[in-house]
């Protein structure tokens, strides 16, 4: 099957548009916009006409899918045809999905392109020993970091899947996706024209987005270096390729694919913590800006730079358009920095880098060097944050941003836990290095848990979870847990958060906890993280558990079936046995960390999720919902439990994997 991505004839015949630089470059231009134009919102109150428009093609799209799934994962449930069609009696009425990639490098971004694919029908296999359809059936797709990279490659390579670029392994060409055989710092490997060819377009290109009187940061030079990887059938990566551009795509106008967005935190120089105060800042195809109190409003995407104050350009009926390149919002999200910038003070490249490298080691130092600008701030003189809230945002020149997962929220949650958008289940793909050895132990889950109580928290809800030792005592980070069961058992909340399905990356056939710093991938190490994220969301293939697949349906329809008060078929009562966290808490250290566990707020979360106001070994004294939450080390550990081999089905006889079989077997 041929890659759905853009070819570059496409490309360039639509650089003309509206959603691709005005410049057919990197280099932001001039455009004509409305004398009245407005170009914030505020966002406490509702979603975007944009995306309430775009909402209703989608929804009987993905109804219909997810109608499909649910049929077929609970074929073998008694009483469950009844009640699912009771719950999709229409598509308004239809639970709705969300899916979170987590950041972590390219690990994350493999290894939860194994988890998507096992997710999504086009993937060989997906349908027999996997959750296929799923994908098809959720309405958000969220990504952060290396998460990003992720579902950024699919969406913006016309909804392409991940069975595709797995069939571009096959193909030793240039417009290869996820082509990772050497470092984004040496592109060419041996071939030092190709590396040195490569480096000059990208020195050209930032050096004439700085020459045009655009303020440029390191992520400039990341985000162009990353977007040959993403976008390789695009002219230099798709130097002149905009995020709004998506907003064209036939296959996302029509509602085919989930809403895809990206997160990144705040920041502002000179600080170096980033904590759960941090303003969270989305992007969408048709916005950015924050649900937080601290910003509560979302600017056009389109006009990213252009000059305003209040939303209202400086000059009347003139706009900027280009500045949202699609590499530099995708390198937005993901500031690997540090690592990038100590080799590029290394490396033989074009003067302009190397001046750039060394001016963020040697003068913004550590505190610096992780940040990307937007300027002019698009927020700049906002009246939309509360009076009793910092106005440092709208005040401000200049608009920093950093790596979404800087506050430890590695899963881009927040944007999909919002009221508006009206979740019953979010798919929590969780992929972070948490751990001495790389893995997860649930520490987004955890923190975005404790936001809801703190300064940002306002408006927002969260299911109980445990602290991150109890994570790792009770193997909760090697399975898929399923957290905020019985709604009955949140009122406490700001509202009813939805279902979270957390998927951690757990060992299988392969080691996917590969650093997150790591910069190259062979082909044989790219199928083995991505085949290890497939059988981490299948449970080894449907293998290790029979019921797996039937309890993933019963989870979608669970807060449908509560807020009808209607019949639970008694599988899915063992289903939440055994897979909703059941209050037990295990915070005794992991391994000799010196991480000790919040006992406060977690015994009295674990009291609510139970119902039971006594947990046996907690402190359970006051409540979450007073307002307070005390912050939670992150536990580590040098070991997380291993799957016998045994155990894992074998991959030749799984289609996707029969792919993967004879390529590692060929290498």
């Amino acid at each position: 099957m041929q890659v759905k991505h853009l070819l570059v004839a496409a490309a360039l015949s639509a650089a003309g548009a509206d959603a691709w630089s005005p410049t057919n470059s990197y280099v932001p231009g001039n455009v004509t916009c409305a004398d009245d134009i407005k170009l914030i919102r505020q966002a406490s109150k509702t979603l975007s006409d944009n995306e309430t428009s775009w909402l209703q093609k989608r929804d009987p799209i993905a109804a219909e899918a997810l109608l499909s799934f649910v049929e077929r994962a609970m074929t073998n449930i008694s009483g469950a045809d009844d009640l699912t069609k009771r719950i999709f009696s229409n598509s308004s009425s239809a639970p709705k999905i969300g899916i979170a990639a987590s950041g972590g490098g390219y690990r994350a971004m493999l290894s939860g392109a194994g988890m998507i694919a096992a997710m999504d029908n086009r993937t060989d296999g997906a349908n027999e020993h996997g959750l296929g359809g799923l994908l098809q059936g959720s309405t958000y797709l969220a990504g952060l970091s290396g998460g990003n990279w992720l579902t950024g490659t699919l969406a913006w390579n016309n909804w392409t899947s991940v069975q595709d670029i797995l069939n571009g392994f096959y193909n030793d060409s240039d417009t290869q996706i996820w082509d990772l055989d050497h470092s984004i710092v040496t592109p060419g490997g041996i071939n030092i024209f190709k590396t040195g060819s490569r480096w000059d377009h990208i020195s050209d290109a930032v050096q004439a987005k700085q020459d045009a009187g655009f303020n440029i940061s390191l992520a400039d030079v990341w985000g162009r270096a990353l977007a040959y990887n993403f976008f390789p059938s695009l002219y230099r990566g798709g130097v002149g390729y905009t995020w709004s551009t998506l907003r064209e795509a036939d296959v996302f106008m029509n509602g085919e694919m989930p809403f895809p967005i990206s997160v990144a935190d705040g920041r502002y120089p000179g600080t170096s913590v980033i904590n759960l105060n941090a303003t969270v800042f989305e992007f969408n195809p048709f916005e950015m800006g924050s649900w937080d109190p601290t910003l509560n409003s979302f600017t056009d995407v389109k006009y990213l730079g252009t000059n305003v104050t209040n939303g209202n350009p400086v000059n009347q009926g003139k706009c900027i358009a280009g500045f949202d390149n699609t590499g530099f919002v995708m390198g937005t999200s993901s500031t690997l920095f540090n690592q990038f910038l100590l080799q590029l003070n290394t490396t033989s490249l074009p003067t302009f880098i190397q001046n750039l490298a060394k001016h963020f080691l040697n003068d913004l130092s550590d505190d610096y060097n992780d940040i990307v600008i937007y300027a002019p701030n698009p927020f700049r003189d906002a009246d939309t944050i509360a009076s009793n809230y910092s106005q440092s945002i709208a005040e401000s020149e200049y608009l920093f941003l950093v790596d979404g997962g800087e506050d430890l929220e590695n899963i881009p949650l927040v944007p999909l836990i919002q009221k508006q958008r009206e979740l019953d289940v979010i798919f929590a793909l969780d992929n972070s290095a948490d751990t001495n050895s790389s893995w997860p132990d649930g520490t987004s889950l955890v923190s975005t848990y404790q936001r809801q109580f703190g300064l940002q928290g306002q408006g927002m809800a969260f299911p109980y979870v445990p602290d991150e030792n109890t994570f790792v005592n009770l193997g909760l980070n090697t399975k898929p847990t399923f957290f905020g069961c019985d709604a009955q058992n949140l009122t406490d909340l700001e509202y009813i958060p939805p279902l979270i399905v957390y998927i951690p990356n757990s060992l299988h056939s392969y080691q996917g906890n590969q650093s997150t710093f790591k910069l190259s991938y062979s082909t044989k190490e790219r199928i083995g993280v991505i085949q290890n994220g497939f059988e981490s969301a299948t449970r080894g293939n449907l293998t290790d558990d029979s019921d797996y697949l039937g309890c993933i349906g019963c989870a979608i329809l669970r807060r449908k079936q509560q807020a009808l008060n209607a019949t639970l078929p008694s599988e899915c009562e063992q289903c939440f046995t055994n897979y909703c966290w059941n209050g037990t808490i295990a915070s005794a250290q992991v391994n000799g960390s010196d991480a000790k566990a919040s006992t406060t707020d977690i015994a009295s979360a674990a009291a609510a999720a139970t119902g039971d106001a006594s947990i046996s070994g907690s402190a359970a004294e006051g409540s979450p919902s007073s307002g307070s939450a005390t912050s939670t080390k992150t536990s580590k550990t040098k070991s997380s439990k291993s799957k016998n081999a045994a155990n894992v089905l074998n991959a030749q006889n799984i289609g996707l994997f029969s792919l993967i079989s004879a390529i590692m077997n060929f290498l």
